[in-house]
């Protein structure tokens, strides 16, 4: 509403519609239970694809009949997306479906299901919350809880760390080679394709840390959203840390429903593929999104297909017996393998992501620097990790956030402030996920 106050008629349209037919679904035969749920998907669904993906379709449409040799050219509309549609739009088809499956009552009250849709901490990007989890808690009494709220401010001030200090320093390094791809050598891209990779995590996962920590802060509990992973050991392991929340949704309501693992292994196969389709069409109507979906699915396929494989090449290189660098190394592979994904999820245009591909292998000249830019850059990355790699294998040793002295746990938090105050950068971006 602050850019385009009429864009509320849009939600207010899909929460009707979904408030009636959860409520028409407790009580109706099998049959009409079929129809409602199609009447709301069609509804949710219909309006997603008319603002996000109608000028993609009708574009690629018109060129596929240019190619035959027809001439023809479909309309097209000057359209802002309103933020965070596919987030609002996800969020109440797992109320409608829940609903259906009988897994949650319908709500009565107008007001608190229009609240489970609109909930304002997590309403432009995630985490995406299913009724259960939620619409209990807004009946709940709110007592003051100094230590809910405590926690909270922890959370949030987490994610200012990430989004301002870390991200938004990458990003100026990031933006300045991505948009001139021809301009800078191998060195240059590579760094900043590795930079990326942590801006949209620190920027995204910044963003869910404020959203879990602001509604904690009120008394409500969210779920999370991301579990440390870029210290994954494998593809499947990092899908299973990033984007909890989107990532379980295209696994209840899309793999399950395909037939998941329990048909054959060519069609969990083209499962696993079409899942990860969608899953880039979500993200934004361009082929880089696509082919980036269709790449990381084509991972968890290859791991599928050799995951025999691996404990034998464990045994042959003595891996097996060096716990420590075994781990490392599985890090590592699965860092460069999703961040050769990334190159079609931040690159402007499919012409600009085999063009950074192909000058990768160009490593001469001199690396872009950013100045004292490029060093914060890897201090934040460094701090970043430090900080995961504590909280993953040592959680008993010390802790300056945590710490039962009232004078190291403060101090710990005022020099947190410090920092972003002194090292963030106060540009007014946005955070990456609002175009989604």
């Amino acid at each position: 509403m602050v850019y385009i106050p009429v864009y509320i008629l849009i939600l207010a349209f899909t929460i009707t519609i979904d408030y009636f037919v959860g409520l028409f679904l407790e009580t109706a035969s099998v049959r009409y239970k079929k129809l409602l749920l199609v009447i709301s998907i069609i509804s949710n669904i219909g309006i997603l694809g008319f603002f996000k993906y109608y000028n993609f379709f009708t574009e690629n449409i018109s060129f596929l009949i240019n190619h035959l040799g027809y001439k023809a050219k479909l309309s097209s509309f000057s359209l802002i997306l309103p933020i965070g549609l596919s987030f609002h739009t996800f969020q109440a088809l797992s109320y409608i479906i829940e609903v259906y499956r009988g897994n949650q009552k319908a709500e009565k009250h107008f007001g608190i299901y229009a609240l489970y849709v609109m909930f304002f901490p997590q309403l432009v990007a995630g985490p995406i919350e299913r009724p259960q989890n939620i619409l209990y808690q807004f009946y709940e009494k709110k007592v003051f809880d100094p230590d809910g709220i405590s926690s909270g401010l922890k959370l949030m001030l987490r994610g200012f760390f990430k989004k301002l200090v870390i991200a938004d320093r990458l990003a100026i390094y990031v933006n300045a080679v991505y948009n001139h791809p021809a301009s800078n050598n191998g060195k240059s891209l590579i760094v900043a394709t590795f930079f990326f990779a942590f801006q949209i995590y620190c920027d995204f996962s910044g963003y869910s840390d404020i959203a879990i920590g602001a509604a904690k802060v009120l008394g409500f509990k969210l779920v999370t959203n991301f579990n440390n992973p870029y210290l994954s050991r494998n593809v499947s392991e990092f899908w299973k840390r990033w984007h909890i929340s989107l990532t379980t949704w295209f696994r209840d309501y899309l793999y399950i429903p395909l037939g998941g693992s329990r048909v054959s292994t060519a069609k969990v196969y083209l499962n696993i593929l079409l899942v990860f389709l969608i899953s880039g069409l979500w993200h934004g109507a361009s082929w880089n999104f696509i082919l980036w979906g269709g790449l990381n699915g084509l991972y968890l396929i290859f791991l599928k297909i050799t995951r025999k494989f691996w404990p034998l090449f464990y045994r042959i290189t003595y891996l097996e017996k060096i716990a420590w660098l075994k781990i490392s190394l599985q890090m590592v592979v699965t860092t460069i393998f999703v961040c050769f994904s990334w190159v079609f999820f931040r690159a402007n245009t499919m012409t600009d992501s085999f063009l950074i591909f192909k000058r990768m292998t160009l490593l001469k000249g001199e690396l872009f620097a950013g100045g004292y830019t490029l060093q914060y850059c890897f201090l934040g990355i460094f701090i970043l990790l430090l900080y995961e790699i504590k909280v993953e294998y040592f959680k008993k040793t010390f802790n300056l956030f945590n710490n039962s002295n009232y004078l190291i746990r403060n101090c710990s938090f005022a020099l947190v402030i410090v920092a972003i105050i002194m090292l963030g950068v106060f540009d007014g971006g946005q955070f990456i996920y609002f175009q989604f």
